[in-house]
């Protein structure tokens, strides 16, 4: 499936092996689809936690 550029910017990340395992641990106990949504659902979260306080 393409990338819908007009909605969506692709980014690299790099993130350390310690945080892969917890996020790859959030996709499976979540259900989620893939690693991706995981991320995606876990940097919402943070943001709008960050936007409450």
């Amino acid at each position: 499936m393409a990338v819908d550029k007009t909605k969506n910017t692709q980014i690299l990340v790099t993130f350390p092996n310690e945080m892969v395992d917890q996020i790859v641990e959030y996709w499976h106990e979540n259900k989620l689809k893939n690693r991706n949504e995981a991320i995606r659902e876990l940097v919402e979260k943070g943001l709008k936690k960050e936007q409450s306080e």
